[in-house]
């Protein structure tokens, strides 16, 4: 029998990785034995050689960044960067949540890579593919050993997060603010609470991340909110109130991108729609393939993000609209510094 959903994690499967030479397919021989899945998190250490990772993809307004976790203890059922775990043969289901890697010398690396003569700077963005301030950053720590590193070669820095626990390196974030070498983003999903429980369950609640919003801004940390992921018939309906909620609290910049299902993550979507929300499943799939071409996923640049069709459009419409009355500033209004760049100790040019 399939395990029922278990309070504080966004699945209970764990399907083989796309990588793994050989599948095991349990039968019943009359000799039943319940084996509970593990539940507990699991950290495991790497010794990372590089800690900046490069990219070329025109739908992200960054070419660089850092990932000092690999797994997110988040849970968030729709995260696209669940199938990457296969890389490290584990499963992109309930070992994506459980089992997870820390880079706990990724502060040094990342002063060895800045250190180079042949460096060019540019805005390093913190929680591209998981999150910076999960909660196992509070024992190790390692987002906050990263900003220092940064401060101190003033190397300008984007973070997006679901973490309250961003409050704690208020003091660096504001330091970098002050010198126009930082700026936040807060995902933002639902406002509603039960939503958030099985969407998210370990992210903080809605009312926290509202209230990181506000106390950034008030320390003069540019602060945006990202409605992501807009999912239909789930959370969509919300775009507005979110983006109202946003701007109350501070927000100077809003962004949105809708459902992303790439690989393993449809049948683990799939199957929470089933636990949680068995009448409208079918109808949610149904939008999303009318806005994917007929599939779940699309992963072409320029529509990945975004998606195609009237359902999509009229989402972005929806944003658009809101975002104009609300007086949210485009990207390019909030630009950080790069020319404060200094390794610390190298001589400065004469002239």
């Amino acid at each position: 029998m399939k395990p029922a959903p278990v309070r504080g994690r966004g699945t209970v499967d764990n399907p083989h990785n796309r990588f793994a030479p050989s599948h095991c397919v349990a039968e019943d021989d009359g000799w039943h034995q319940e084996v509970p899945l593990t539940q507990g998190t699991e950290v495991r250490i790497e010794t990372a050689r590089t800690i900046i990772a490069r990219n070329t993809s025109p739908d992200l307004p960054f070419d660089r960044s850092i990932n000092p976790y690999r797994g997110c203890e988040h849970g968030c059922i729709y995260c696209y960067a669940r199938p990457s775990h296969a890389y490290w043969d584990m499963s992109p289901g309930l070992d994506f949540e459980t089992r997870l890697i820390a880079k706990t010398n990724a502060a040094e690396v990342l002063e060895q890579q800045l250190s180079k003569p042949g460096y060019v700077c540019a805005p390093i963005n913190l929680g591209a593919n998981t999150d910076p301030y999960q909660p196992i950053e509070r024992d190790y720590q390692l987002t906050r050993r990263l900003l220092e590193v940064l401060l101190r070669y003033r190397h300008p820095v984007t973070i997006v997060t679901k973490g309250s626990l961003i409050l704690r390196d208020l003091d660096l974030l504001r330091e970098l603010a002050s010198q126009r070498l930082a700026r936040v983003m807060i995902s933002l999903t639902t406002l509603d609470d039960e939503l958030k429980r099985t969407l998210e369950p370990r992210a903080a609640a809605p009312k926290a991340r509202l209230r990181a919003i506000r106390v950034l801004r008030d320390a003069g940390v540019p602060t945006g909110v990202l409605c992501s992921p807009m999912i239909p018939m789930i959370n969509d309906s919300e775009l507005e109130h979110l983006l109202q909620a946003a701007s109350d609290a501070g927000a100077q910049s809003a962004a949105y991108m809708m459902l992303r299902l790439p690989l393993e993550v449809a049948p683990l979507f799939e199957q929470w729609l089933q636990d949680h929300y068995p009448q409208r499943a079918a109808h949610v799939l149904s939008l999303i393939r009318q806005s994917r071409g007929g599939e779940l996923y699309d992963s072409r640049f320029g529509v990945r993000m975004r998606g195609e069709g009237v359902f999509a459009e009229l989402l972005a419409q929806r944003f658009r609209k809101a975002s104009r009355q609300l007086g949210f500033a485009e990207r390019e209004a909030l630009a950080l510094d790069c020319s404060a760049f200094c390794v610390p100790g190298a001589q400065m040019a004469l002239f």
